[in-house]
């Protein structure tokens, strides 16, 4: 649709209470909002765009259409509007990060020895699901002091496969594991102790520490004191253990205070405190870094909801540092949620406007601590920048490997890394072509090509333009990179990243073979190590996926009494399976047993099988 007729929809809107959904020409949703009245609202963007936010002036240029839902109040229209929010992400919208989620406690029963562990979302899979809790972080506090209270081992040990083998690890003898890898140890007394876990989980503190009591009198009348002191610590961990976890799950906490503090440039820090029986329990924070130009209420607004809702368990007041223009239909969305009045506050003076304060004051610390790293991040990018003769610093840098293993799945990776952070989600894999068996050369050619044809033909998932390739390898992969870039009619700094005999990172060399040592500073090293490392690895796990993808479907599948076992033998020895069909009965043999290799060597080459 043309500006106009946006304009014109916009007008023809009725005055009801409503959600409108901006679309791209793509069909993306790039914003969501609600109103109390969908014409004046929605009309708004399409009229005086002079008087708009640089951030609204660029949304509204990127609406190519939208959508409304007629909702039958301003209450149905917030929960419509959060959970469109939740559902589509749009980039235009305020954004609590992705991993500032809801996270569970899994557990896995169906195990002989069921472990803990922190899972992003309950799923069907046999496992027991705890929560959803507040943030990570806390919730992982949670699993280790499970552990610790009652403890079961938190070592990479499996049971009973590991019973025996090895000596206790330190934890055992630090009295922080019971030390289940050893013989003696039964797993009755294992599962004794997840039974603990679990009821603990679901709130039984009482139940439990009742039991962990009469245990420790009872050793104690039998003058077992050292068994009797061993309970009574656990007793005190499990109450300390009991306080935590009602904060984390939020079921009995008193108060949340919220904070905000809007940053001078583009980031922002949203601060939680979670208060229970008048004492400071908790913080959960997250930082925006997409510029803030609403409204405090607006941003508040859009925080909470995003915050607390979904969640089961709410505080009974939350604080606020200003008035929300929804508060009345946010405070019914979140009482309705939890099932129970929840209140929202916004104190003007006193003991709470004291608390706001405090959770102000957080967010500002965070912002500061966080900037403090950008600026050591920005300094590091000039020394590089420095180092090696460029323009300026490399803000945005691309590295690239290749993984084989003989003719078969040639791979390569494009890692980038932006203001000396991965930048996962620009990430590349690229799948080698027509190529007759390894050649690194002649594959960076390929994978360097493919994708710097693809920028210039205005490719968006190659959009970005970098101020630095890295190449992994010596002054001859430099060059292919350099002959690369110059047939394109392209001008990009090219270095390689050269490594020791232990394959370690030693140093940058650049086309014309001049070595630059990196040593000498730490950080720049340690930085150009990691990318060197998180492009091989990248490198190295989608070759995997293809091997295991190829091997799955392999040929050797079809013949007779050649399983898992034998095809990987084969496949790792050999390399491929063309190989395989071009090896002797000899060769076959000395891989694996006379009647595989007699199978294997008859399937291909027609029953003439050599004796």
């Amino acid at each position: 649709m043309t500006f106009d007729e946006l304009k014109e929809k916009a007008r023809a809107l009725p005055l009801k209470p409503g959600v409108y959904i901006m679309q791209d020409a793509r069909n993306e949703v790039i914003y969501v909002g609600k109103a109390k009245a969908l014409k004046n609202r929605v009309s708004q963007y399409f009229a005086n765009l002079a008087s708009h936010t640089e951030k609204t002036r660029a949304m509204v240029s990127q609406i190519h259409h939208f959508d409304v839902i007629v909702a039958d109040s301003e209450f149905e229209a917030l929960v419509l509007e959060n959970s469109l929010i939740k559902r589509h992400q749009p980039r235009y919208n305020i954004l609590l990060k992705d991993d500032k989620g809801y996270p569970y406690i899994r557990l896995t029963v169906k195990e002989d020895y069921p472990k803990f562990s922190l899972a992003n979302r309950a799923a069907e899979d046999g496992a027991r699901y705890f929560g959803p809790y507040g943030s990570r972080g806390a919730t992982q506090n949670i699993i280790d002091a499970l552990r610790m209270a009652l403890k079961l081992p938190s070592c990479g040990k499996k049971f009973p496969r590991d019973i025996g083998k090895e000596r206790p690890c330190l934890n055992y003898h630090m009295g922080q594991c019971d030390g289940y890898c050893r013989p003696d140890m039964d797993q009755d007394r294992y599962r004794e102790s997840i039974d603990q876990a679990v009821r603990l989980l679901e709130g039984k503190f009482q139940e439990v520490g009742e039991e962990l009591q009469a245990e420790m009198e009872q050793a104690a009348a039998e003058l077992r004191f050292e068994k009797a002191a061993g309970l009574r610590d656990r007793y005190r961990a499990i109450e300390l253990l009991g306080k935590r976890q009602k904060v984390v799950a939020g079921s009995l906490a008193d108060t949340d205070v919220v904070g905000f503090h809007r940053g001078e440039a583009t980031r922002s820090c949203f601060v939680v405190l979670h208060y229970v029986e008048g004492e400071l329990a908790a913080k959960d924070w997250d930082l925006i870094d997409t510029p803030m130009e609403e409204d405090t209420a607006d941003i508040l607004s859009a925080l909470v909801r995003q915050y607390y809702g979904g969640r089961g368990h709410l505080p009974r007041q939350i604080l606020l540092p200003c008035e929300l223009e929804d508060e009345v239909p946010l405070t019914r969305m979140l009482s309705e949620g939890a099932g129970r009045r929840v209140n929202l506050l916004t104190p003007q003076r006193g003991a709470k406007m004291d608390l706001i304060r405090l959770a102000n004051k957080n967010a500002v610390e965070e912002v500061e601590r966080w900037t403090s790293r950008e600026e050591r991040q920005s300094k590091l990018l000039e020394l590089l920048g420095r180092m090696l003769d460029l323009e300026g610093p490399p803000r945005r840098m691309e590295s690239y490997d290749i993984s084989n293993q003989g003719a078969d799945d040639i791979v390569a990776s494009m890692v980038v890394y932006v203001n000396a952070r991965p930048l996962k989600r620009d990430y590349r894999h690229f799948k080698l072509k027509g190529m007759d068996g390894p050649d690194d050369y002649a594959s960076m050619e390929q994978v360097l090509t493919r994708r710097f044809k693809r920028y210039l033909e205005g490719d968006e998932k190659f959009s970005e333009k970098p101020d630095l390739l890295l190449i992994d390898g010596g002054e001859n992969h430099a060059k292919v990179a350099v002959r690369v870039l110059e047939a394109l009619g392209l001008d990009i700094p090219v270095f390689g990243m050269v490594k020791d005999d232990r394959h370690r990172t030693r140093a940058l060399v650049t086309p014309d073979g001049r070595e630059i040592g990196i040593q000498g500073n730490q950080a720049v090293f340690s930085l150009i190590g990691q990318i060197q490392e998180e492009t091989h690895r990248f490198a190295i796990e989608f070759h995997r996926q293809q091997q295991n993808q190829r091997v799955k479907g392999s040929v050797l599948d079809k013949i007779p009494g050649v399983g898992e076992k034998r095809r990987a033998e084969l496949l790792k020895h050999f390399k491929s399976v063309k190989q395989i069909k071009a090896a002797s009965f000899a060769e076959l043999n000395a891989v694996v047993p006379k009647n595989t290799a007699q199978a294997v060597f008859d399937y291909f080459h027609g029953g003439e099988a050599e004796t």
